[in-house]
Formats: structure tokens, C-alpha cells, sequence
């Protein structure tokens, strides 16, 4: 919704198909706290929409747990194989993003019922409350993100980028570094069109929540969950085809670069994101159900 945009989703989608925990079956175990905790920042549920809330939970994760965990174990495959054939390609990658945003767009769809019936009965005094919390998550971002220079906003992205790719492939050589800082500089004032982009979809959310007895409103949440890109603005949808495509060929530079150690490594991270994934009990359970 706010920070992360989407009511369910935040780390269904983060922890579980990007990897960005070092330790995603952990992540994956303690989605039904760390979901309501995400949810606390927006919204004082009542006891009652608490329990239901919970109970609710417990069915996404069983359903998502079973059915889509599996397909997640072949993209790691997919992706294990591309580092160890060494072909991490602009073509591989663009295949490896549309069935990563396949599987976001199909958990987004599975928990649109559930964030209809949790919105429409919110009242008027949540709604306040989250529209608040929805105007500091943009001051928050716009100090955050915006506030500082174009040279320092460039810096800190090249930063950012830095600290995650350490965290798996290791330390990189100087050359690696500097690519990076390319790739930071290249995408010049994309912080503006982000968090623009952010405010505007924020904003149709909170236009939708007001109207959420009216009978289109479970249509205009799946649009808003679902379909979000429609929603975008044209400086970021514009924004945002160059941002992918800078990525991935700064992957792909990457790894052109890389060495055995650095691709050791990755494959070693994916190994184990894969691992604490194949271990959860919920698919080991569903794997051993009859047909």
C-alpha cells in the first residue's frame, strides 16, 4: 500500500520471488508476523478485523505455499543455469523478468478478494488514519529520495546497488565498481519520476478507499493491484523502460566481468535461497499428497 504499495503483498513478493532476504525460508516462515506488523504501520485493525485478517492469512500463504512455490524452485533452476552455462544474456534476463512479474501479478490477483472485503470495511476513521500514514510515507520519501543533490542522489544509488550485489556475488574489482557508478549516473533524475509515480498511484488508491462501498470498487482494486502499470504515469512508465534496460545490461556487464569466485558465490546464494525454499514444510507436505 505505502511503503511497500500493496495491502498482502510486501514481503509475499520481496522475500519470496526476488530473493532479497540471504535466508528466504526464514522470511517465508514468519510472513504471518511480519505481514501484520507491515500492516500496523497503516492501518489499527480492530480485534475483530484482526482475527478474521489472520485467518484470512493463513489461507494465502497455505495457497501460495503449494501452488506457486514450485514454480519459483524452476526460475532459481532457470536462473542457476544461465550463471552456470555462462549465459546471462539481455534476452535470458529479459525472459527471467516477465516470469518473475507473471508470478507477482498472480499473487496480487489470488489476494484481491480479501483486500476488497478488508477495505470496504474499514471506517471512516482508518481510512483517515491510513490516508495519514500515506502523506508521511511521501514526506518520508521525498526527504529520503528527493531532498538531496542529483550528484549525492547518484551516488547513493550507485551505493545501494553496491551493498546488494555484495551481498551476493562478493567484493568487487575496480572496473565492476565503476560500471556501476555508469549505471547510477545514467539514470540521472529517476528518483523524481519514482517517487512521483509513487504519490500518484498512492493517491488513486486513497481516491478508491473513499468510494469502497461503491459497486465498482473491487474492480478498481484489482486494477490498482493487478494491473498497477496501466495506472502509471508517462514520465515513469517511459522512466521505467530505461531503468530495466539499464539493469540488465549492467547484470550482464557484470558478469561478462566476473570472476570464477564472484559466479561461484552467486551460485551458491541461489543454491541456498533455493534450498530454504525446497525445505518448508507446507510444499514438502503437498509434494508427499496423493493425487
Amino acid at each position: 500500500m505505502a511503503r511497500r504499495r500493496h495491502l498482502l503483498i510486501p514481503l509475499l513478493i520481496c522475500s519470496l520471488l526476488l530473493g532479497a532476504c540471504s535466508r528466504v525460508g526464514l522470511a517465508y516462515r514468519n510472513l504471518d508476523v511480519i505481514i501484520p506488523w507491515t500492516l500496523n504501520d497503516y492501518l489499527d485493525m480492530n480485534r475483530e478485523q484482526k482475527s478474521w485478517f489472520n485467518q484470512r492469512l493463513q489461507l494465502h500463504l497455505s495457497w501460495h505455499c503449494t501452488t506457486q512455490l514450485p514454480g519459483y524452485l524452476d526460475w532459481l533452476d532457470r536462473l542457476q543455469s544461465m550463471v552456470q552455462s555462462d549465459q546471462v544474456s539481455d534476452e535470458a534476463l529479459q525472459q527471467r523478468t516477465r516470469e518473475a512479474k507473471q508470478a507477482i501479478a498472480e499473487t496480487a490477483r489470488q489476494i484481491v478478494p480479501s483486500a476488497v472485503e478488508l477495505l470496504q470495511g474499514l471506517d471512516d476513521g482508518q481510512v483517515a488514519e491510513m490516508n495519514n500514514a500515506l502523506a508521511k510515507d511521501q514526506q518520508e520519501h521525498r526527504e529520503q529520495y528527493l531532498k538531496p543533490s542529483l550528484a549525492q542522489q547518484v551516488e547513493q544509488r550507485s551505493q545501494r546497488m553496491s551493498k546488494r550485489l555484495k551481498s551476493w556475488i562478493g567484493p568487487l574489482s575496480p572496473s565492476q565498481q565503476r560500471r556501476i557508478e555508469q549505471w547510477s549516473a545514467s539514470l540521472g533524475e529517476q528518483n523524481q519520476q519514482w517517487v512521483a509515480n509513487r504519490i500518484h498511484w498512492q493517491a488513486q488508491f486513497s481516491a478508491a478507499v473513499a468510494q469502497r462501498q461503491n459497486s465498482d470498487f473491487p474492480q478498481r482494486i484489482e486494477q490498482l493491484l493487478v494491473n498497477r502499470e496501466q495506472l502509471w504515469t508517462e514520465d515513469y512508465r517511459q522512466a521505467y523502460a530505461r531503468t530495466e534496460q539499464a539493469a540488465r545490461h549492467l547484470l550482464v556487464d557484470l558478469m561478462a566481468t566476473s570472476s570464477l569466485e564472484q559466479r561461484q558465490r552467486l551460485l551458491k546464494k541461489i543454491d541456498g535461497v533455493r534450498q530454504d525454499f525446497a525445505e518448508l514444510k507446507c510444499l514438502q507436505n503437498a509434494r508427499q499428497a496423493p493425487p
